[in-house]
């Protein structure tokens, strides 16, 4: 059965920087769930930062918090973490919160802590496409099932 990863709070966790879940309620996803195909992974939690913890986004190659501190290398930490794990589990794809400095795959927060999305990826959604891992959103769930093979 081939597996999927996913990020930690669309399963449950409460790992988001609020400390709040946003689970995916997606019936496909459900099932899968259900299954154990999902692995679940927070690469921020994985890069050492806490939950909850202040909010980040990601200006050109860093991430910064609101108040101006860069934790680009926890990030890096993190996305590196969900890269080996996706490599040894072998997962078909990813599934990732969109708009996340680490999952988002198509809109990320422009760096401005204003609410202004931009079209750009979170740095672990960057090393997982760049590795040759498939990356969606919450949204792509049908997009997704359409690589698995069973």
């Amino acid at each position: 059965m081939r597996s999927i990863l996913v990020s930690g709070c669309l399963y449950g966790w409460n790992a988001r920087y609020d400390g709040q879940p946003r689970p995916c309620l997606h019936p496909l996803f459900l099932k899968w769930k259900t299954q154990g195909r999902l692995i679940p992974v927070c690469p921020e939690v994985y890069g050492g930062l806490s939950v909850p913890r202040p909010p980040a986004q990601r200006r050109g190659d860093r991430i910064v918090t609101q108040a101006g501190a860069d934790v680009t290398e926890a990030y890096e930490k993190g996305a590196r973490w969900a890269l080996r794990l996706a490599k040894e589990r072998q997962v078909v794809c990813a599934i990732l919160k969109q708009g996340s400095p680490s999952c988002g795959s198509a809109e990320i927060y422009d760096g401005s802590f204003t609410g202004r999305k931009i079209s750009g990826m979170g740095l672990a959604a960057e090393y997982l496409q760049q590795a040759g891992v498939p990356v969606f959103d919450e949204t792509q769930i049908v997009l997704a099932a359409r690589l698995l093979d069973d």
